[in-house]
């Protein structure tokens, strides 16, 4: 089969298509005829290297696929040949204590298809039966490989995480991309007041499009001043800052008393300085985020299906341009998510 991966950790151009063998399928693994696969920023900093996690070069990438069952093993009991399925790319245990009391994104030893171990972006992957998920009949490919990820991480940082409320009020940093647009829908549904951030006027139009009460441009105005105009001083109930860096202490800013931040990621940088005072003396919560248990996963991806929640997907490449896709995420180019399609499978 063909598939992307990285000859090794590095620029762009260690992104190639390539032939490998097709994978393997274990006692309790689906090979699925993959239809199409999604990029995420974990993809990028997988191949940048990511401290802490050796891997075996060459490396395929990929969290957040979708496609068709080809075979499955002998221990596989949900699906069968021809089943729709998604994949839903955290992986653990089942059996260390976090796993026994149904919080199976912080097993002890959790990790992330595409990240710690080979992903999905190819003509076929062997994926663990439970790490798939039914696809309906009248679900687009793209959709189906677009949405796991990152609906099922904003979904576990509004609504368990942050227990966010009706009425409440929520800034989500970063709107246009993948957890953004997909927080302010889950926020929006909730019934909370929605302010987002973005870098242009097309975004911030976008960013109302999905559910956003207010829009800030982030690059012409001081986001933090911007919400203290919008609220009167007040400040928001929760912010979803998955940006990090620069925006840490703004975030900490827009917060009401008793406020809550809840953050799963850090893609501008990860050890910001943090004003302990305004911590302790607003009573805010800061709270981290991983994924979604199976449960969470569940109820979400079912209000997508449904076309409760959309999926925007900003182009469609095939798997022999992933490097392109690469670019436009780290360019910030574009609203939604990048979605790859085997190059055998794809229609201009």
């Amino acid at each position: 089969m063909y598939a992307v991966q990285y000859a090794g950790h590095g620029d762009r151009d260690v992104v190639e298509y390539a032939e490998r063998a097709d994978p393997s399928v274990g006692r309790d693994d689906v090979l699925v005829d993959v239809k199409a696969g999604a990029l995420n920023h974990l993809d990028v900093w997988t191949r940048k290297g990511l401290p802490g996690i050796d891997l075996e070069m060459p490396h395929v990438p990929g969290c957040d696929a979708a496609g068709v069952v080809e075979s499955v093993g002998e221990g596989v009991t949900r699906f069968e040949p021809g089943d729709r399925v998604a994949v839903t790319a955290g992986v653990s245990c089942g059996e260390c204590e976090f796993c026994r009391h149904g919080e199976e994104s912080l097993c002890v030893d959790y990790h992330i298809i595409g990240e710690h171990v080979p992903g999905v972006h190819g003509e076929y992957a062997a994926v663990p039966e439970d790490n798939l998920v039914a696809v309906p009949e009248g679900v687009d490919w793209e959709t189906a490989a677009a949405a796991p990820l990152v609906f099922q991480t904003a979904w576990r940082m509004l609504m368990s995480r942050a227990d966010l409320s009706a009425g409440e009020s929520v800034l989500v940093l970063g709107a246009s991309g993948g957890v953004g647009h997909a927080a302010v829908q889950i926020a929006d549904f909730a019934g909370a007041e929605v302010f987002a951030t973005a870098s242009t006027e097309e975004k911030l139009d976008f960013a109302r499009e999905v559910g956003a009460d207010h829009a800030i441009n982030y690059e012409e105005n001081d986001f933090a001043s911007e919400m203290y105009g919008l609220t009167d001083g007040r400040g928001v109930d929760v912010v979803v800052d998955h940006v990090g860096g620069e925006t840490w202490d703004d975030s900490l800013k827009c917060l009401a008393k008793g406020g809550r931040l809840v953050t799963c990621g850090a893609t501008a940088g990860a050890t910001p300085e943090t004003n302990i005072n305004r911590v302790f003396w607003n009573q805010l919560s800061i709270l981290g985020s991983t994924m979604a248990t199976p449960g969470e996963v569940d109820d979400v991806l079912a209000k997508v299906w449904d076309g409760t929640f959309e999926v925007r997907v900003r182009d469609t490449l095939p798997m022999s341009e992933t490097a392109n896709a690469h670019e436009m995420l780290e360019e910030r180019e574009g609203f939604g998510k990048v979605v790859v399609v085997p190059d055998s499978e794809f229609d201009e």
